[in-house]
């Protein structure tokens, strides 16, 4: 079974995807945080993030792994470097570009496989996998995101700094001429502004159970 998860920026969806995969055995695939990988490569080469060519090439020599439910950049885990300010202020410029998201895309393919999956980020449920079994959309409003990205501690930056960068993340996702951010129409919509991680738990993983037993899954 293959359960797909969309949502823009903090909405939650790549806790409640960790989650649900630890619970059900899935495999969990985080594909945003391999946009950060690639991100995070690119600032490490040096790369002009504005010369899409470089950006590509350098992508395509990239090693992608997921290890214990951890991503690895070239053998080397680099999930504790993921979510800090430069990578956070790039990467959704280098992910609007459609050659890095065909790669990115197939790194995600690979490692879902044909395996039992919990896969999440931008474009799961209406561009990498269309036919998932089960497909959520989870929502929040940018005040609540931005909270709980200044909560989590990661970023260094101020509460307000965090909500201008989801707000111009949220604009380049929804206008991406390549996997925009938008709701599948057969896709679970949850707005989980006013809900605890728990609530939204709740309500995703009974709806997978639920179709789990409706189809025999």
């Amino acid at each position: 079974m293959l359960v797909a998860i969309d949502g823009p920026a903090g909405s939650g969806k790549s806790t409640i995807a960790r989650m649900v995969a630890e619970n059900l055995g899935f495999t969990y695939v985080n594909s945003g945080n391999i946009y950060r990988a690639m991100t995070l490569n690119t600032l490490r080469a040096g790369v002009d993030p504005t010369d899409s060519v470089a950006v590509i090439a350098l992508a395509r020599e990239a090693r992608i792994e997921y290890v214990e439910g951890r991503l690895r950049l070239d053998g080397a885990d680099v999930e504790s470097q993921l979510h800090g300010a430069k990578v956070d202020a790039l990467v959704a410029q280098l992910s609007a570009i459609p050659e890095l998201r065909s790669i990115v895309n197939e790194h995600v393919r690979r490692i879902a496989g044909s395996t039992d999956a919990v896969v999440e980020g931008r474009d799961m449920t209406t561009v990498v996998f269309p036919g998932a079994e089960a497909k959520f959309f989870l929502d929040a409003s940018a005040e609540t995101r931005a909270k709980r990205r200044f909560d989590q501690g990661v970023s260094g930056a101020s509460i307000e700094e965090i909500r201008e960068n989801i707000a111009m993340r949220d604009e380049i996702d929804r206008a991406k001429s390549v996997g925009a951010l938008k709701i599948a129409p057969d896709a679970f919509y949850l707005d989980s502004s006013y809900l605890t991680l728990q609530e939204v738990y709740e309500k995703v993983y009974g709806k997978i159970l639920y179709l789990r037993e409706d189809h025999g899954w």
